[in-house]
């Protein structure tokens, strides 16, 4: 592809001696960067502080390039606090997270054919009319290669790094006992629940027998309509560490940018809808909000939806505890709204008056887009500066500092990523009509 960067090729470290061996590593040369900062910042006359000297610039650069490395359970880690505890962490840490969103090194050729031999066998090559090499994407459990059928089929194949899914145990012990020893996580802050979220996650996207199922799912549930494009599994070449599936042409749905303004609201139109009934009518979910999970299609206007790993069933509570929510936001009524923000595990119980005006006080700037009047104009309006600035005023109140549930988290990951997609592109959407339709 031509809009594509040259890829950064690193093996894969395999096994879970050569992974621990890595992170430790990792660890020695943050620690020496401690030493040498400390000593420098002495010299000075400064008293040192650890998290200061954990993200000296060195060390960020040498964080984000050796968690990009090993990909697997120590990237997705990575993106996973990022996303989820991003306002409450240094701003320096939430840039080197940021950059494992979207930054994975690519296997060399050598590596690439022996994952080939062992998902497919020594004769690979029959299942093949060709195999490029050079990858569509990579990401942290694994990257996607395009390929053709003997009988001239465009597949998109996506192959699991070797060793990721044997490793993802003792890799989130060792990322987790860095992060604990780094000072960098508040202590407040129970990173716990976060760490089985992403163990139990890692697990289930490493298994790509699911990740088909939950393909051909979305694929029955949204086959009428005409608007989105879910590519078809391919059974005969799927294995356990092998998905494959029809290649969809399309574009980066960033692309969307430069096309007309009807094109692109009636874009983000779909995608909001879309999210609504996957809460509200499927509930079944793709929560993984990246940008690249999306693609267009110029010549028909339609969205392309990829990468179904992060699938996940929404219980029949929380999807009613969202309707309540909603309809409490509709209404304007407070009593309702606090009730519903603690079904669905946002808030605690029991908050004083004082922090419950806080909680309201942010969500009536949510509700207000909801009310309306009229479709929501995304370009040049201050509503993600006004929110992000209120949540860091919340972020000072140690009473309100809460993980919620791992089902609300990834509810509301995936409700943030389209609003930052919707913004990206300019769309004016009828938030309003929509709401009242799922109310």
């Amino acid at each position: 592809m031509t809009d594509q960067a040259p890829p950064r090729i690193r093996a894969v470290p395999e096994g879970r001696f050569a992974r621990a061996r890595r992170m430790g590593g990792l660890a020695t040369g943050l620690a020496s960067g401690v030493a040498l900062g400390g000593a420098q910042a002495l010299l000075r006359g400064q008293r040192p502080r650890l998290p200061d000297l954990v993200l000296s610039p060195g060390n960020v650069a040498r964080l984000a390039e050796r968690l990009s490395e090993m990909r697997g359970a120590a990237m997705k880690l990575g993106q996973l606090l990022s996303m989820e505890a991003g306002d409450l962490l240094p701003p320096e840490m939430e840039a080197v997270l940021a950059r494992l969103r979207a930054d994975a090194h690519v296997m060399p050729p050598k590596q690439l054919k022996q994952v080939l031999e062992t998902a497919y066998g020594a004769d690979f090559r029959r299942l093949f009319r060709s195999f490029d090499t050079r990858p569509l994407a990579a990401a942290s459990i694994g990257q996607v290669h395009r390929a053709l059928t003997p009988e001239g089929q465009a597949l998109a194949v996506k192959l699991q790094y070797p060793g990721v899914a044997g490793a993802i145990d003792s890799d989130l012990d060792n990322a987790a006992a860095l992060i604990r020893w780094s000072g960098l996580w508040p202590a407040e802050l129970d990173i716990a629940p976060l760490m089985a979220e992403a163990r139990r996650q890692l697990h289930e996207e490493a298994d790509y027998a699911r990740e088909g199922r939950a393909l051909a799912r979305f694929g029955d549930l949204l086959a009428e309509d005409d608007r989105f494009v879910v590519p078809r599994l391919d059974p005969d070449r799927t294995r356990p560490a092998a998905l494959a599936m029809s290649f969809e042409a399309s574009e980066p749905v960033e692309r969307l940018a430069d096309a007309p303004p009807e094109a692109r609201d009636r874009a983000v139109t779909a995608l909001i809808e879309l999210c609504l009934r996957e809460l509200f009518e499927f509930r079944l979910m793709q929560t993984d909000p990246n940008f690249a999970n999306y693609r267009w299609r110029p010549e028909t206007g339609q969205i392309v939806l990829l990468d179904f790993g992060a699938t996940r069933e929404i219980s029949l509570e929380m999807s009613e505890g969202y309707r309540a929510l909603l309809r409490a936001g509709l209404s304007g009524d407070p009593d309702a709204t606090m009730r519903a923000l603690e079904r669905i595990g946002f808030i605690r119980p029991g908050l004083s008056e004082r922090h419950r005006a806080t909680i309201l006080d942010m969500a009536g700037m949510g509700f207000a887009i909801l009310r309306g009047p009229g479709p929501f104009d995304f370009r040049g309006n201050d509503f993600a500066a006004r929110v992000r600035a209120r949540g860091m005023e919340i972020g000072s109140e140690r009473e309100l500092w809460h993980i919620p549930p791992a089902e609300t988290l990834f509810l509301q990951r995936k409700i943030g990523g389209l609003y930052l997609l919707a913004t990206r592109l300019g769309a004016q959407v009828d938030i309003p009509a929509l709401a009242a339709r799922f109310a």
